[in-house]
């Protein structure tokens, strides 16, 4: 069985809830576990659980963020339960986040393009997440900036903590590309005190991380495993 939960994403400057990330579980005899590859996860499934999660997504919020890999992204079903869930949350936005996932190198930038037009069309944002994590890198992604609405820079993809001066040389980096394209930025992964007051200092104002709120499960059916 697999489930969406939710985790809050915020505007620390005005202390605004902006949105939700979807992020998918799979339940086990161990409880709820993130699965090992996003891969692993049949598209019909995603797109049942995508049009019966949004459903019941009726919060007063900006955004619902999903997330999919470049191989998810171009499959038809699941592009399909996209747009319909779209039209379940307007006028709120879906945003898509696009992560990086081994087996997805064959599909390249140019065969993204169409279907993030298409998205767009539909009133839909893309979001590049994992920015600066393995291909993810300014050479690599920045033919999709026209596209893409934000960016979003994951704390926890570095074995390094915050606090260590060569990840807000990283963050700030990103921060700085983000501002000079016009797009949002988002640092995730903020954990304790010490790491907001260094998001404020460095003047990021969307964050999301188990500081603000750790992700909960959001049941489909009352019978749903806690």
């Amino acid at each position: 069985m697999y489930r969406y939960f939710i985790q809050p994403q915020l505007n620390k400057m005005n202390n605004s809830l902006i949105g939700y990330e979807l992020l998918i579980r799979k339940h086990s005899d161990n409880g709820w576990q993130v699965p090992k590859l996003f891969s692993e996860i049949p598209a019909p499934v995603i797109a049942d659980m995508l049009a019966e999660t949004t459903a019941k997504l009726v919060l007063k919020i900006g955004s619902v963020s999903v997330n999919l890999n470049r191989t998810q992204m171009m499959n038809k079903q699941i592009n399909a339960a996209l747009i319909k869930a779209q039209d379940q949350l307007r006028p709120l936005k879906l945003n898509v986040e696009l992560t990086e996932e081994p087996g997805d190198e064959a599909i390249t930038n140019a065969d993204l393009e169409p279907m993030f037009k298409r998205f767009i069309q539909r009133g839909m944002e893309i979001c590049l997440d994992d920015v600066g994590t393995g291909d993810n890198q300014i050479n690599e992604i920045e033919a999709l900036f026209p596209y893409v609405s934000e960016i979003k820079f994951a704390l926890q993809n570095f074995k390094e903590s915050f606090q260590d001066p060569k990840i807000q040389a990283k963050v700030v980096y990103w921060r700085d590309i983000a501002r000079k394209e016009n797009l949002r930025f988002i640092l995730e992964g903020i954990e304790d005190d010490a790491d907001d007051q260094l998001a404020d200092d460095l003047e990021i104002d969307l964050r999301q991380g188990y500081y603000y709120g750790k992700p909960h499960l959001l049941k489909i059916n009352a019978d749903d495993p806690d």
